[in-house]
């Protein structure tokens, strides 16, 4: 089978889905590099403490990501069928279940802030700042949830830009509240970390306006109305739960598995976790492009099975996975040549330069797996409705092997931290692998059944 398909009409859709969801997530990287390097002028202890907070918020993104993508697995499939009545059923389902997990993080957080920072760190400082930051984000549960899934639904139909306004008009807003309420700029009192969740609090809400705002009064390819809402879904819940649930449950423990991994950090101290936020922002900033083709490469999927080509959907798979490979090379010479410039911009220590610089080669080593991994599991793979699979190869290679050895490295052996990362992030070199021999045996296209008569 040749590795990439000869077809002018794939690359050019392939352009138009994935560089809006590309240049979205450059801006996310963007808001979150702003934040950390203007709290990193404030010392470790605020840098620290918001990095652990997000890092419970960071599980409930990516629970409402893989909600999102769940759904979109039938929603790609739907409009590629033009069956528009599954469609709307779908959103409604993924809707009520964004209630839910929204109303469950926001007790949490409510009621147990320092319950949830003690689970990242024992140091006292660190959680203080992390409970005034969790408390004011309680709002951002419901704003963001809707806002990241409606997104996602909106791309599975090709309405990939709007998502994209709503992220540049959340950017610049994001960037100067922050700056006036962290800093106490244009008469407001300096908040410092307090300041970050208010001027993100503010972005969410305008983001959310725009993204839902659309859908419910603009979009034409799924016609949602809020009357909708109320609608019977029952004859859907069922393919619903086969399909879309794997890939929230898979989701919710790589982010329970993340967590864990920042716990490991957090025990290993403050300097481990001001080193880790500046090697995040890096990793995300090097793999926009691939977060851009993995999402685009599953709602192409989804909506060629729609039209009835396997066979097509097989040779652009093998394509996905070429290119997967190509950015991995390309992402990792990106990371090894911005390490010491950004490493610079941060008012750090010098054990905590250093630190950053041996995460930062060893993200390096592992964005070169990591890319072809990521558009195969959450792109090829899962817009074929596989997403049992993908359950299994989530749980099994994140829960036994990365964090037992990542915490032996760092709690028994005591590795330098290059290895410590190799070892905490192992799952992804050995997922590649694994899914390559997926793709290539074809039993990952599932069939997907709807509503319509």
């Amino acid at each position: 089978m040749q590795v990439f398909v000869k077809d002018k009409k794939f690359y050019t859709t392939l352009i138009a889905f994935a560089l809006p969801i590309a240049a979205q997530s450059l801006i996310t990287v963007g808001v979150n590099m702003a934040d950390n390097i203007m709290l990193g002028q404030l010392g470790e202890t605020p840098m620290s403490g918001v990095t652990l907070a997000n890092n419970f918020i960071t599980i409930y993104q990516i629970m409402c990501m893989g909600l999102g993508m769940g759904a979109c697995v039938l929603t790609s499939r739907f409009f590629g069928m033009g069956d528009q009545k599954s469609l709307k059923k779908t959103v409604v389902l993924m809707f009520r279940l964004e209630f839910v997990i929204a109303t469950v993080f926001s007790l949490i957080t409510a009621l147990l802030p320092g319950e949830v920072m003690k689970i990242f760190t024992p140091e006292e400082d660190v959680i203080a700042v992390g409970i005034g930051y969790l408390l004011i984000s309680i709002p951002c549960y419901y704003l963001n949830g809707y806002a990241v899934t409606t997104s996602l639904v909106l791309r599975s139909v090709g309405k990939a830009t709007i998502p994209l306004i709503s992220s540049m008009c959340s950017f610049f807003i994001n960037i100067f509240f922050n700056w006036v309420f962290i800093f106490g700029k244009l008469g407001s009192p300096a908040m410092g970390a307090n300041g970050a969740a208010l001027g993100t609090l503010i972005a969410r809400i305008v983001e959310f306006t725009i993204i839902v705002g659309y859908l419910f009064f603009r979009e034409k390819n799924i016609r949602l109305h809020i009357r909708d809402l109320t609608m019977s879904v029952k004859d859907l819940t069922g393919e619903y739960i086969r399909i879309s649930i794997p890939v929230l449950i898979s989701d919710t423990l790589l982010g329970l598995g993340n967590s864990a991994i920042a716990v490991v950090m957090g025990h290993i101290g403050a300097t481990f976790v001001a080193a880790n936020s500046i090697t995040t922002v890096v990793m995300q900033l090097s793999t926009v492009v691939i977060q851009g083709i993995s999402q685009a490469s599953c709602t192409m999927t989804g909506i060629t099975l729609g039209k009835g080509e396997p066979e097509t959907a097989q040779k652009q798979g093998v394509t996905f996975a070429a290119l997967g490979f190509l950015l991995g090379i390309f992402g990792c010479g990106l990371i090894l040549l911005l390490r010491n410039p950004i490493v610079g911009a941060y008012n750090i220590t010098e054990e905590t330069r250093q630190l950053a610089k041996q995460l930062m080669n060893a993200v390096a080593v592992v964005i070169l797996f990591q890319s072809a991994n990521s558009i195969l599991t959450k792109g090829v793979l899962r817009g074929g409705g596989d997403t049992k699979f993908l359950m299994i190869a989530d749980i099994l290679f994140l829960w036994v092997c990365s964090i037992p050895l990542g915490a032996l490295a760092g709690f028994v052996f005591h590795w330098p931290g290059f290895w410590i990362y190799i070892m905490l992030k192992i799952d992804q070199f050995i997922k590649a692998i694994w899914c390559i021999f997926r793709l290539k045996s074809g039993k990952w296209i599932k069939a997907i059944k709807s509503t319509k008569e």
